[in-house]
């Protein structure tokens, strides 16, 4: 009579593929741009987030990248007081 309160135990194959020739394991599953992130294979949490954002964007990217994001926010803005009807001459004094 069997246990019945044992788990059957998976069966295990030694398998390699016939044609890779790669660096370790070909069922290791990892981005490709895993290695180019900088918050890849780090502690996870929301201030541990926020602060790799902050420093990312201390030392890398478009030096022009503040300025271009005004412009867009002032533009979407604006379409956003167009659609609602908003009269922005309340901003100017006649």
């Amino acid at each position: 009579m069997r246990n019945f309160l044992k788990l059957k135990k998976n069966r295990s194959y030694n398998y390699t593929p016939r044609y890779y020739k790669g660096e370790g394991s070909p069922f290791k599953i990892e981005h490709k741009l895993d290695k180019f992130r900088s918050t890849a294979q780090r502690q996870r949490g929301l201030k541990n987030k926020i602060s790799w954002a902050v420093d990312d964007l201390k030392n890398e990217g478009d030096k022009h990248l503040k300025l271009r994001f005004l412009v867009v926010l002032v533009v979407l803005i604006l379409i956003f007081l167009f659609i609602i009807d908003f009269d922005l001459s309340i901003f100017w004094t006649s």
